[in-house]
């Protein structure tokens, strides 16, 4: 068996500079590759360098109804070690709330749109899925 890793995860948006720009102010990303093509695509990696998102706007393929979207059918995580600052801050910035909850096993999960209708969710595990993670 090959040792695959997954590079990035990608999503087609309205406005991909602006979901960058916001991405990168807002969660802690930093743009690692913009490669000045017609979708304009842009590829951020998170603050500790070890994912990648891509974001794009290829007019083959049409920008889906995030907002319409039930988070539980596509989200992005973001590892969250002060939940409720990060929620406060991401609301001040327009992202609006779509739910939060508190788990037995100690996790701490707030699901949020960014300002496109994008779900993200902010996680504190009670038990960390991966090491380093939380």
């Amino acid at each position: 068996m090959p040792d695959l890793r997954i590079e990035h995860t990608a999503f087609t948006v309205a406005d991909p500079e602006a979901v960058a720009d916001w991405y990168v102010e807002h969660l802690g990303m930093r743009v690692v590759r913009r490669v000045g093509d017609a979708a304009r695509t842009l590829f951020l990696a998170d603050a500790a360098g070890s994912t990648m998102i891509e974001i794009y706007n290829n007019p083959i393929s049409p920008v889906p109804d995030y907002a319409s979207m039930h988070p539980l059918q596509l989200h992005i995580a973001f590892v969250a070690d002060e939940p409720e600052a990060a929620t406060s801050a991401l609301i001040a910035a327009g992202a609006t709330m779509f739910e939060e909850k508190r788990l037995d096993d100690g996790s701490h999960l707030v699901m949020l749109r960014d300002p496109w209708g994008l779900p993200i969710q902010l996680c504190r595990r009670g038990t960390p899925l991966l090491p380093g993670g939380s």
